[in-house]
């Protein structure tokens, strides 16, 4: 059988891709790299890696994810900075799904700021 694919759309296998990330064997190098992560998190509903790579700032202290949506594509639009060595970044973004019989989209431009080193989903303008 072929390893599943990762669900933000590079087409690799979910194990070589988002999957070091989700499980703790690899971190974002990247703000895109962060923001793949967490749109396959929604689409495995894995609430807690979502939490995990919220900014402390803006992280709610819950999150209830509907499993009643499913995330079925990502198409990333623009990246500004948050490269290797920078601090910031923006990434704009088409989410598509589908949620009770209709397909829909979300579109957003997504901060993301470096917390320790590490890369963090801000909040969205």
């Amino acid at each position: 059988m072929a390893p599943r694919r990762c669900p933000c759309g590079t087409g690799l296998a979910y194990a070589e891709c988002c999957g070091r990330l989700h499980d703790g064997t690899a971190t974002a190098a990247t703000a895109e790299q962060l923001m793949r992560s967490r749109y396959s998190a929604f689409a495995l509903g894995d609430a807690g890696y979502l939490l995990d790579t919220w900014h402390p700032a803006t992280r709610p202290p819950s999150l209830e994810l509907d499993p009643t949506v499913r995330w079925t594509g990502l198409d990333v639009l623009a990246v500004a900075d948050g490269g290797l060595l920078a601090a910031e970044g923006t990434v704009e973004f088409r989410a598509s799904y589908r949620h009770e019989g209709r397909t829909g989209s979300q579109h957003e431009v997504s901060r993301f700021a470096r917390v320790d080193g590490a890369w963090r989903y801000l909040d969205a303008v």
